[in-house]
């Protein structure tokens, strides 16, 4: 028995709005919608992945043990070289603290840069490092 992949994940936030806005850099597609329990959802959408959102106070059940925002750590592949992140982010304002770096993937060595979300979750962007300056 072995799981599959990855389906979602979900973060606790305190500004869904600027939340959402530094998932849309990134590429990502916002859902907003009403679940059949009536409650008001977000999520944000890239490739067959998502991010569900929870506002702190206000999680859904089940939910994790001690939910807080800032607690996430997410490294995000991508087919566009990190130093056009880099450029694309800088262009949007958001601050890479670190980066291009080497460091070991799922699937062996990548490229990564790193830079936090508006709730302080650790972001990394990385592409596969085939020994080329990306």
């Amino acid at each position: 028995m072995q799981v599959r992949h990855l389906d979602h994940v979900v973060i606790t936030v305190r500004d869904v709005q600027k939340v959402v806005d530094f998932y849309k850099i990134l590429g990502m597609r916002h859902e907003h919608f009403v679940s059949t329990e009536g409650d008001e959802r977000h999520a944000m959408h890239f490739g067959p992945h998502k991010i569900n959102i929870h506002v702190e106070g206000k999680e859904f059940q089940p939910h994790a043990h001690q939910p807080i925002p800032g607690a996430g750590d997410f490294c995000f592949l991508s087919d566009e070289p990190v130093a056009a992140w880099m450029a694309h982010l800088q262009a949007h304002h958001v601050d890479v603290f670190l980066g291009p770096v080497p460091r070991n993937g799922a699937s062996g060595a990548i490229r990564s840069i790193y830079m936090r979300d508006p709730e302080g979750n650790l972001i990394e962007i990385a592409n596969p490092d085939n020994g080329s300056a990306n």
